[in-house]
């Protein structure tokens, strides 16, 4: 299986890039405080370095978290020692029965897996309506078509004190796929090293989403935000009940 977020843009992500999931996390426990949801297992996909599975500890979840990158399930188990971690696509994992299952920061959009993405999708969903309780709830986001205007390619970076990023991003407005060009380098020693990942987005719209959930049995609500933490540009959450 091919490599995504390695050592270094694992690190740039975890220290440069903490806001989406740090912001979002009051506004999530509060939608399970409201789903009546106030301990239990919490299942997080993509949990990535940890940072979600960090703040629903702290409010006495228990937290699984599952990713694809092995250099970010390092950084988590780290972070947060009390929790569970796996490294594993989880379109293909094994959902435990749980009260709740988040996915925070468009991680469904990802195409790191070979299979037709959209029935992967729906698979998913299925099976995590049947590993969830009653009354439990799916919580996630996703990226939608306009991230980039048609024609157009971006180009942007960020720093740190021992990092570089530069990010090239570009939509294919036909296929909906949104491509990102990643290239960092970090300090190590006296020198910087370099490395290039290339990350593809199968981009949704969010009325498409909600009908597929809907089939699979949830009732569902799309929002632009959670709690107080407003969304980016082209992006939906949605908040995603299974029945008493």
């Amino acid at each position: 299986m091919k490599e995504w977020y390695k050592d270094d843009l694992a690190y740039i992500h975890d220290v440069g890039y903490s806001n989406y999931a740090l912001k979002s996390a009051p506004g999530i426990i509060e939608i399970l405080h409201r789903s009546e949801i106030r301990d239990g297992l919490v299942v997080d996909l993509g949990c990535g370095s940890g940072l979600s599975a960090q703040e629903l500890t702290k409010a006495n979840y228990r937290v699984l978290g599952i990713d694809i990158s092995q250099s970010m399930i390092e950084i988590a188990r780290k972070r947060v020692p009390d929790a569970e971690f796996r490294v594993e696509s989880f379109f293909k994992a094994e959902i435990s029965p749980c009260h709740a299952v988040i996915s925070i920061s468009e991680c469904f959009n990802y195409l790191f897996d070979p299979d037709p993405h959209l029935q992967t999708l729906v698979d998913l969903f299925d099976r995590i309506y049947n590993a969830l309780a009653s009354g439990g709830v799916l919580i996630f986001d996703i990226a939608e078509p306009g991230q980039i205007a048609p024609g157009i390619t971006t180009k942007g970076f960020n720093e740190g004190e021992d990092w570089i990023v530069l990010v090239e991003k570009k939509e294919d407005q036909k296929e909906r796929i949104l491509t990102r060009r990643i290239i960092t380098f970090r300090k190590v020693g006296e020198h910087y090293r370099r490395d290039d990942e290339v990350h593809y987005q199968q981009l949704y719209e969010a009325t498409d989403i909600a009908e597929k959930l809907r089939q699979v049995g949830f009732q569902v609500e799309i929002v632009r935000s959670y709690g107080e933490y407003n969304l980016p540009k082209a992006h939906a959450a949605f908040i995603a009940h299974k029945s008493v």
